[in-house]
């Protein structure tokens, strides 16, 4: 994203890191230092402003309303960002077999003429 970009198309963008740590705890019913712990334990790494402020994108907020579901329902932080960060290579590792597979198939089929 480059500061070209309009404020709409920034607003879009998943990876904008448009919340402060304020309205990023406000909007996952949690404290400033639950983010804080989550980001120690590597499991989002926000952005910071020029002022040295922790901002974070609506992924991250994602990823950390997924850990505190966790968290809520007993599971240890640095176990929760774990189990987090598995769901997510996972699910990224099962988008790329879905691709290859789509490709494998499209390439069998336009092959045979």
């Amino acid at each position: 994203m480059t500061a070209d970009t309009p404020l709409s198309g920034r607003l879009d963008d998943d990876d904008y890191p448009a919340y402060t740590m304020g309205r990023a705890a406000e909007m996952l019913g949690t404290t400033p230092a639950f983010l804080r712990a989550i980001g120690e334990a590597r499991l989002i790494t926000p952005l910071r402003s020029e002022g040295g402020h922790r901002r974070y994108s609506r992924y991250q907020l994602r990823v950390a309303a997924r850990a505190r579901e966790l968290v809520d329902k007993g599971t240890p932080i640095e176990a929760a960002c774990r189990i987090v960060i598995l769901e997510d290579q996972l699910e990224e590792a099962q988008r790329i077999n879905a691709e290859y597979r789509r490709r494998a198939g499209h390439e069998a089929h336009g092959s045979t003429g």
